[in-house]
């Protein structure tokens, strides 16, 4: 067995939760620790669930068309956050009012695989019927 290096755990975790304040806060977001080459992978059967292999492409399809359907952006309020190796895993709840005024609410999990203090993969996990709905209900333009 290996020995757990809890000081990187700590920080990764550390980094990840400052990414998901700033996010709540509006001024910045998880999606600022992206490597450009990082692949984001969303499992289930959504509309955009596959798996991505840039952060601009992953950027460009999936979270700029979902911010242009919101009236007022999403807000994370985290649950927990877990860390192992190079691992960080958030559960966490997303609140928001589409722009036909209705709210959006989900939950989401997120395992996060950090190397040098950037998310180099990603597998999100959440309600892929709410999010289908709010997907195919609300038009981006």
């Amino acid at each position: 067995m290996t020995e757990r290096d809890l000081e990187r755990e700590q920080a990764n975790k550390d980094l990840i939760r400052r990414a998901f304040d700033e996010w709540a806060a509006g001024i910045g977001g998880v999606f600022a620790l992206l490597a450009e080459d990082a692949t984001w992978t969303i499992v289930g059967n959504a509309p955009v669930s596959r798996t991505y292999t840039s952060r601009k492409d992953f950027l460009d399809t999936v979270i700029e068309p979902f911010g242009a359907r919101m009236e007022k952006p999403l807000v994370p309020e985290v649950r927990h956050l877990f860390a192992d190796g190079d691992w960080v895993i958030a559960l966490f709840d997303g609140t928001a009012t589409a722009r036909d005024g209705k709210p959006y609410r989900n939950t989401y999990t997120w395992y996060m695989r950090l190397s040098d203090g950037v998310i180099v993969e990603a597998i999100a996990f959440f309600d892929t019927i709410e999010f289908t709905d709010f997907w195919t209900r609300v038009d981006p333009v």
